[in-house]
Formats: C-alpha cells, sequence, structure tokens
C-alpha cells in the first residue's frame, strides 16, 4: 500500500503504526507519531491499523541548545 510518510510517498505493507516504525527501523518510546492528523500515543501503536493512503508524521526530538 502508499503511505505517505513525512511528507513523501512510500510503499509499504506494515499492517499497523507500530509495523511500519519497526520496518522504518524507528525504535524507542521517545517518538511522536500521528496518522492523518491525529496523534497517536505509544501505546495505541500496535492497534492503529493503515489503510492506503494514510498520512503518517514521525518526529524525533532533537538535542541542542
Amino acid at each position: 500500500m502508499k503511505l505517505i510518510i513525512n511528507g513523501e510517498t512510500q510503499v509499504c505493507e506494515a499492517a499497523t503504526l507500530s509495523e511500519l516504525l519497526h520496518v522504518l527501523e524507528y525504535e524507542g518510546d521517545w517518538l511522536a507519531t500521528a496518522v492523518n492528523g491525529d496523534l497517536v500515543h505509544r501505546e495505541d501503536r500496535a492497534c492503529c491499523r493503515l489503510d492506503d493512503g494514510d498520512r503518517i508524521e514521525i518526529l524525533s526530538p532533537m538535542q541542542g541548545g
């Protein structure tokens, strides 16, 4: 299926947000995620089903000063 991940169209067969993060090698509890503009909390990622055309945003904190 086609997903729009951080503004870029990608083809991926992940069924859930949790699977997608694993495939993309995003690991850790520090990520912020949203699907179609709705925030998805860490504990809900495994049950958050993805559909063709979904827009996913994956954000990670930056260090600096």
